[in-house]
């Protein structure tokens, strides 16, 4: 018995699967000129992105008609140039930073910190929104948020310091993705439980690739409330806390905030 003739796929099925780029053809030993077109200004957004302006003072304004009070703080490197060379410095905060948090606001369950990252363009366009949709999940799940921190110069690990210093049982940080040649404006949340200085990336849990042609701002902030939520239950996060929203969505004590259709 023959087996089954196999339908053969052309490589613009593939095309239409990824936003890899995949058979892009040839002009004899060269790319075509379209294609190359097209990746010369993938990789001019991606640099532009890496390089725009942080607008914290956007942010603050953004956060105060959420009613979360922003608190402007700022890293240890000096400049962006500083900033992509020396990403230590971007993980500890300046003195007069240090100075202003230090006070904290009372214990909190949760505490926010809006850095730029490596893509400001991802902050601008994301970060607001994400919030805006997660706080009722939240409030509705009976978690407390603190103070907020707008943080320039940021790297994800400038959070433990943040929510140490704020006292807060867990620390949530939106901040700009390292662009790629297909999303040059993607925006990262990672959550830590119980944060302080020298935490590893393996204790956080992140939600990635939060843009147009990625996780969607409802999605994005359904998933970030229900892992908030077990991680102050559980007391815990990173390798150990297992995303499984899409599984209990329906029943994980966010009230009616159910997930995304």
């Amino acid at each position: 018995m023959n087996p089954p003739a196999t339908s053969l796929r052309s490589m613009r099925d593939l095309q239409r699967l990824t936003p890899a780029r995949v058979a892009l053809g040839r002009t004899g030993v060269s790319l075509p000129t379209e294609a190359l077109l097209e990746f010369t200004l993938a990789h001019a957004r991606a640099r532009d992105a890496v390089h725009a302006e942080f607008d914290s003072g956007k942010i603050a304004a953004g956060l105060a008609v959420l009613g979360l009070t922003a608190l402007p703080v700022a890293s240890r490197a000096r400049g962006r140039k500083d900033y992509l060379a020396r990403p230590d410095l971007g993980r500890q905060l300046d003195p007069a930073s240090r100075e202003v948090l230090a006070g904290g606001s009372g214990r909190c369950d949760l505490a926010l910190m809006i850095g730029d990252g490596l893509s400001p363009v991802a902050v601008h366009s994301h970060a607001l929104e994400v919030v805006r949709q997660l706080m009722p999940r939240l409030s509705a799940a009976n978690i407390g948020v603190g103070a907020a921190a707008v943080a320039t110069g940021a790297r994800v690990a400038l959070g433990d310091e943040i929510g140490a210093l704020l006292g807060a049982r867990a620390i949530l940080v939106l901040i700009g993705e390292r662009p790629g040649l297909s999303a040059p404006h993607s925006l990262g949340a990672y959550l830590t439980f119980a944060p302080r200085p020298g935490r590893t990336d393996a204790e956080r849990n992140c939600v990635s690739n939060i843009h147009a042609a990625g996780i969607g701002h409802d999605e994005a902030a359904f998933k970030i409330a229900w892992l908030v939520r077990e991680a102050l239950s559980r007391q815990l996060s990173g390798v150990a806390l297992k995303d499984e929203s899409g599984i209990v969505g329906a029943s994980c004590g966010l009230g009616e905030l159910t997930g995304p259709a």
